[in-house]
């Protein structure tokens, strides 16, 4: 295959397309790196995904983050061309990016994840947070990048937070507060990596405490007794694969001083960025950025083929 047939797909056309460009930067610099020449194709309209095999792409590295780069219909705009990508294929795409469905399989499965309730007014949402009891998660169940996400402290916050909650994508959800420290393992072909500890700069771990903040800290190692590591890396695994993840992928857990974890979801599309985790949990597993991109390349096949 010559050179040209791998594309880098950047942008889109969600609320993450910031997130995702800056994601793209690194990965387009760490694949010439290790000696890929790659397209660079920033993704503005669906219709541009559907004309990759017209222009020579038969390999993808995709980080169009949130709605349509991460639930499915990319992944099934590849497939249905016959183009082979790293990572989740659709049904996991589709599923991982819906909280509420992602904790309904865990729950079923016997996996630990916060309490949860679907509101679908203002009202409910106060209600359904003077049930579990103040400071509570609202989050729409269908954005990433923690878009849309409000701690909610007391009744007062409700309102703001509803607004902010149903601009997102999916139906509104309140989440218990399960307290402890905020965690994350990513997955790297069948390996659950180093677990990664965060100190995010404000009350969780949003947007600002992702992207734009130099004061949130990562630790990796996490400091964890050896049998919790595995313990952990354990259940991160179970979670990923419980709904259909390959190749790569984050998850991300709440975990307090008594060292049980509480699932929060599945990203199957970590990011790249010089904040992210993914890169940094491979770093630490000796795998550097050009080489975790090659590694990528690698895993790219065809779910998919063009009739003839």
């Amino acid at each position: 295959m010559s050179a040209s047939d791998l594309a880098v797909l950047m942008g889109g056309w969600s609320a993450e397309r910031q997130v995702s460009l800056w994601s793209g930067e690194a990965v387009v610099a760490a694949l010439r790196s290790a000696g890929h020449d790659p397209q660079v194709i920033d993704i503005t309209a669906p219709d541009q995904v559907m004309a990759l095999a017209a222009r020579g792409v038969r390999r993808v590295i995709s980080v169009l983050h949130g709605t349509g780069g991460e639930d499915g219909r990319v992944q099934s705009a590849l497939d249905l061309q016959g183009i082979a990508y790293p990572g989740c294929g659709v049904l996991a795409s589709a599923l991982a990016m819906d909280k509420l469905q992602t904790k309904r399989l865990w729950r079923s499965l016997g996996l630990s994840t916060a309490d949860w309730q679907v509101v679908d007014s203002a009202a409910a949402l106060r209600e359904a947070a003077e049930r579990f009891g103040y400071p509570v998660f609202v989050k729409p169940s269908s954005d990433g990048s923690s878009v849309g996400i409000s701690k909610v402290r007391s009744a007062a916050d409700v309102d703001a937070a509803w607004q902010s909650a149903t601009a997102g994508a999916g139906v509104v959800m309140v989440e218990r507060c399960v307290s402890g420290g905020e965690w994350t393992c990513s997955i790297l072909d069948g390996v659950a990596l180093p677990v990664i500890r965060i100190e995010p700069d404000g009350e969780f771990y949003d947007f600002n405490a992702k992207y734009v903040s130099n004061n949130t800290r990562y630790h990796c190692p996490a400091g964890l007794a050896p049998e919790v590591e595995q313990r952990l890396r354990a259940l991160s695994l179970a979670a990923f694969e419980a709904v259909g993840g390959e190749g790569f992928g984050r998850v991300d857990f709440l975990m307090g001083d008594d060292l049980e974890a509480s699932l929060l979801e599945v990203n199957t599309l970590p990011g790249m960025t010089s904040h992210s985790l993914l890169p940094l949990a491979a770093k630490v597993a000796g795998i550097d950025m050009p080489a975790l991109l090659d590694r990528l390349v690698g895993l790219c096949r065809v779910r998919m083929a063009v009739p003839a």
